[in-house]
């Protein structure tokens, strides 16, 4: 049975930078209390491929790599889906950026989630083919921990709260 909540966790393991999100899931998958309260899935996908693993979630935390130019890498970025597309996974030329996905998937009538928040690491390095992270980024991977982690334990919180 799925689970309302969903840390999906995206990247490519074999790309420097971009090994942040499987990072992050190996991580808390580790972790038994986050495996109770939410479901932890990397997926090394984009655009339409998004809605199968979003349909019938309430709330949804995507977790990536992001390179605004505007922070220094390691920098954590934390904001609701729509403010900007955060990584070439969720729009590349050859798919759809995550909106649009959300707009199809509501169109269609899915079960979208009624919200998606994004964590994502300002990368340093996105192209070197490399099973390392950069330093800055290894480094993040702890504080994003916490935040997946108070993210879930609020909106538990929600859920809960939403039943009664």
């Amino acid at each position: 049975m799925l689970k309302p909540l969903l840390v999906l966790c995206l990247g490519n393991e074999i790309i420097s930078d971009d090994a942040f999100g499987p990072a992050v899931a190996r991580e808390l998958a580790k972790e038994t209390e986050i495996s109770r309260r939410a479901d932890v899935i990397f997926a090394p996908v984009a655009g339409f491929s998004l809605l199968d693993l979003l349909t019938r979630r309430r709330k949804v935390l995507i977790v990536d790599s992001i390179r605004t130019g505007k922070a220094a890498a390691g920098t954590l970025h934390a904001f609701p889906a729509g403010v900007l597309t955060p990584s070439h996974h969720l729009i590349t030329s050859h798919q759809i950026s995550l909106p649009t996905a959300l707009e199809l998937g509501n169109r269609l009538g899915y079960a979208m989630p009624e919200r998606i928040d994004i964590l994502a690491v300002e990368a340093q390095d996105l192209e070197t083919l490399s099973e390392e992270m950069t330093p800055p980024v290894r480094a993040a991977v702890g504080n994003a921990l916490r935040f997946v982690r108070e993210w879930i334990a609020q909106n538990s919180e929600e859920e809960t709260s939403d039943e009664s």
